[in-house]
């Protein structure tokens, strides 16, 4: 009988631990970071989506519109009543919810650490949004790096200085939670030299009250994802289990060279995050709210049990839920729009990996004159301008508003794509090819997709026939 319990009791920890029940538990603070630059959200964009929040179980919004003069840098005035009143509406809206309001100021711009008036005019700014039912604040120290790469912030003088805002707000409202802040060396990399924490870090850990809870981004200020061991090494730095800023899909360095912003959307999943215990995931959006609410959801997905989150699982998920029949064309369209990289940032996962694989191989099997079969690059292609079609005749207003451009980009693409396909097809190069890249280069002032996928096949072909064109002559 022992045996028969002891076989039981081992089944039922295997059948646990197969299943991941044993850590479905959500992260604790799981929710959205309005922290990104340019436009911030209207009031409805505000309360659609910490009514987006109660029905994903995220359980937080942080209010810290980098924009906002008043968070960031007019953060010693008052709030005018019109904007107060609205954030009452807010802070109402988000207990109905039942999401907690975080409201954050970002000082740091022209702080005096010890200036009691500095601190009074925060304190009053605090005390304000404490009479509109905050209980919950955060207090930034991101961004303050000049154009050469270094900050002159003292680590001692922010910890004290956020020590002496949790004892006062704590000791003066018992209902108030922990204060939440972001370092200015607010990544792993900016947070080490070598083996060793950097002075800022080191002085900021070694003086922060531990109840304060800390965001960090990762290795970088945008990058490939987070490894258990990684926010380990972190929440070693500091002394405590740290939160993460997650800055996807947030695409406010998506700039053109003459400074557009904004130009390409991150519609992928959320993935390559922990699996560890964390005490918060904060997700920073796009501009754009509605197409942010694809990976939001798949990040509410993670944020709801890390162990069992599938990314292509939840993406398919999130899509279908949020597009309904026009899911399959979303899903084309998305597949194209995903990944988000530039001279210091890289996250996301990869754009049109079928695409790209196809079109990788057709340009090398003509180049080795071995048979070349057209025909599922073609299906692929044809795929790309239906789904364009359909989306720009049939996706709501709401959804259209934030991605007219680049549907018009990927139909451009799509029909450049036939017309590099066909090229292949004759063994000769239609000079319209040319001309429609001329276009698509044009609108990406305002529109990017597909860098490495449908747009680089276009390049691809034109290089496989400029070169095809250099052996001839030299043969002559």
């Amino acid at each position: 009988m022992k045996k028969f319990f002891k076989r039981l009791i081992l089944l039922s920890l295997t059948m646990i631990l197969i299943n991941g029940t044993a850590s479905a538990v959500p992260i604790p603070l799981r929710g959205v970071v309005e922290g990104f630059y340019g436009t911030p959200w209207t009031f409805e964009d505000r309360a659609d989506i910490l009514n987006f929040c109660r029905q994903n179980n995220l359980n937080s919004y942080i209010y810290a519109p980098k924009d906002d003069p008043y968070h960031r840098e007019q953060w010693r005035k008052p709030y005018p009543a019109e904007k107060l009143n609205e954030l009452r509406s807010l802070v109402a809206i988000a207990k109905q919810n039942k999401v907690r309001f975080i409201f954050a100021v970002s000082p740091g711009l022209d702080l005096k650490y010890k200036s009691d008036e500095d601190f009074r005019l925060l304190i009053r700014k605090l005390d304000t949004m404490y009479q509109l039912g905050v209980r919950d604040f955060a207090i930034f120290f991101d961004d303050l790096k000049d154009e050469n790469g270094n900050h002159h912030e003292s680590g001692k003088a922010q910890a004290e200085f956020l020590n002496r805002v949790q004892k006062n707000l704590r000791g003066k409202y018992k209902d108030v939670a922990p204060l939440i802040t972001v370092p200015t060396e607010y990544f792993y990399l900016d947070m080490v030299k070598g083996d060793k924490v950097k002075p800022y870090t080191r002085d900021l850990a070694e003086n922060l009250d531990p109840r304060i809870v800390v965001l960090y981004s990762g290795r970088g200020v945008v990058c490939d994802g987070i490894t258990d061991k990684e926010l380990a090494e972190v929440n070693k730095i500091f002394g405590r289990e740290v939160g993460v800023w997650w800055n996807y899909p947030v695409n406010d360095y998506s700039l053109t060279p003459d400074g557009n912003r904004n130009v390409k959307l991150a519609l992928g999943a959320i993935e390559k995050l922990p699996t560890a215990k964390m005490t918060a995931i904060f997700f920073n959006p796009m501009e754009q709210v509605q197409l942010s609410k694809i990976a939001l959801a798949t990040g509410a997905i993670y944020a709801n049990n890390p162990v069992t989150y599938d990314e292509n699982q939840a993406w398919d998920r999130v899509l279908r839920e949020q597009f309904g029949a026009l899911a399959p064309a979303m899903k084309i369209f998305a597949e194209h729009s995903r990944h988000m990289e530039n001279s210091w940032a890289k996250v996301g996962p990869p754009d049109a990996i079928e695409f790209a694989t196809l079109a990788h191989n057709l340009i090398y099997d003509m180049g080795k004159k071995t048979f070349v079969d057209f025909a599922p690059l073609e299906k692929e292609i044809a795929e790309m301008d239906r789904a364009a079609d359909v989306l720009l005749k049939r996706l709501p207003q709401k959804y259209l508003a934030e991605c007219k451009p680049q549907l018009e980009q990927l139909k451009r693409l799509a029909r450049a794509d036939k017309v590099a396909l066909e090229s292949l097809k004759a063994g000769r190069l239609d000079p319209t090819l040319k001309i429609l890249r001329e276009e698509i280069t044009a609108n990406e002032k305002q529109a990017i997709l597909s860098e490495e996928a449908a747009r680089k096949f276009i390049d691809d072909v034109i290089k496989f026939f400029d070169e095809q064109d250099t052996g001839s002559r030299k043969k002559k």
